[in-house]
């Protein structure tokens, strides 16, 4: 059995930075990563980030990834980072099992954050099981991370911030983008629709996949129009040969672990699914347990990284490990939040927010 004082699953922007803040605050961390590379979803972004220049605006992702990992080794005599290490369950001892690399192990840590972020959804439609059809997360890892064509001609899915980005890396590669589809409306920032619009690609709002066509690969995609009950209208069909089709339609928060550990999760749309129960310290409802980015509701990345630095402060307080500037830092993180979520875009995310914090303050 081995121990450690704060074990965090996750080694993306919000995993990293609570590493950061936890270390810095004196305790002993392990970073659980099942990937083999640190750094989570900023590894394949290219774009550079919005924001304010304490969440690195200007900068691209996979360079702040590299930032956080060179503030992180600061403190390398406090952190072990494992890659190819899943954690496999969070028990009611406290103890956790990892498959680290295909060696079984077990770790008892005074406190947990998990910070596992999001998998991609998915819709149904006729031959999605196809080769060729793609979350925009994969398409982005085969691109920016391998440096993989992953298809001649695309049709995206979605038109929030991720389908418009990807869209454009895609051009970037070389792949033509026959056109985005959304069934409502663009959901993205305006600066990324337009700069899709200035070369050529049609935004086409109120429309879905109808079927996908192929043998063996994806070969045709069909999109309709739909009413407001999101039925296909008949008649409005249209045909693109493609070779893939790029779904960006949402993220869920991955909170298996937590429900396994007696977390209670909350089912809110506006957050993107189930979501733990939280305080404003980040702590669950497993009083040992504290969460961070996206697990917790989706949003940007900036979000997720002062989150963690929230909870990595907080988690290490817990255990006595009590940062020296503890006050004025968490003050400034919790002003760094509110000033990421007071935007036009961010409504639906703050009634989210409302409703899962309500009088758990």
């Amino acid at each position: 059995m081995k121990t450690t004082d704060i074990v965090i699953v996750g080694g993306g922007p919000a995993g990293l930075t609570a590493a950061i803040s936890a270390a810095s605050s004196g305790a002993e961390v392990t970073i659980f990563e099942r990937s083999p590379q640190i750094g989570g979803q900023l590894i394949k972004q290219t774009h550079m980030f919005f924001g304010s220049e304490k969440q690195y605006a200007s900068h691209r992702g996979f360079r702040i990834a590299d930032y956080l990992l060179d503030e992180l080794n600061k403190y390398k005599d406090k952190v072990k980072i494992y890659k190819n290490a899943t954690v496999l369950g969070i028990y009611e001892d406290g103890v956790i099992t990892v498959d680290l690399d295909g060696e079984y192990i077990k770790m008892l840590p005074k406190r947990i954050i998990v910070a596992t972020g999001a998998n991609e959804k998915i819709i149904p439609f006729p031959g999605n099981d196809l080769p060729g059809v793609y979350g925009a997360g994969a398409v982005q890892t085969l691109m920016n991370v391998y440096g993989v064509k992953p298809a001649d001609k695309v049709l995206m899915v979605g038109a929030g911030n991720i389908g418009l980005i990807v869209s454009y890396q895609l051009m970037q590669a070389g792949v033509e983008v026959a056109a985005i589809i959304t069934d409502l409306f663009i959901t993205g920032y305006h600066v990324h629709a337009s700069k899709i619009a200035r070369m050529g690609v049609p935004i086409l709002s109120g429309y879905t996949v109808k079927e996908i066509v192929g043998e063996e690969q994806v070969e045709k995609a069909i999109i309709a129009k739909i009413d407001k009950q999101w039925n296909i209208i008949e008649g409005t069909d249209i045909e693109y040969d493609v070779d893939a089709v790029c779904l960006s339609v949402g993220l869920s928060p991955l909170v298996e672990l937590l429900g396994q550990a007696n977390c209670e999760l909350r089912f809110i749309s506006e957050l993107g699914g189930y979501v733990p129960i939280r305080n404003l310290d980040y702590r669950t409802t497993n009083e040992n347990i504290f969460v961070a980015g996206d697990i917790t509701g989706i949003e940007e990345a900036s979000s997720a990284m002062v989150e963690g630095y929230i909870a990595g402060l907080t988690a290490a307080k817990d255990i006595a490990c009590i940062h020296d500037d503890y006050e004025n830092k968490i003050s400034d993180y919790r002003n760094q939040l509110d000033g990421l979520r007071s935007g036009p875009h961010s409504g639906r995310l703050r009634q989210g927010i409302e409703k899962l914090m309500g009088g758990n303050k």
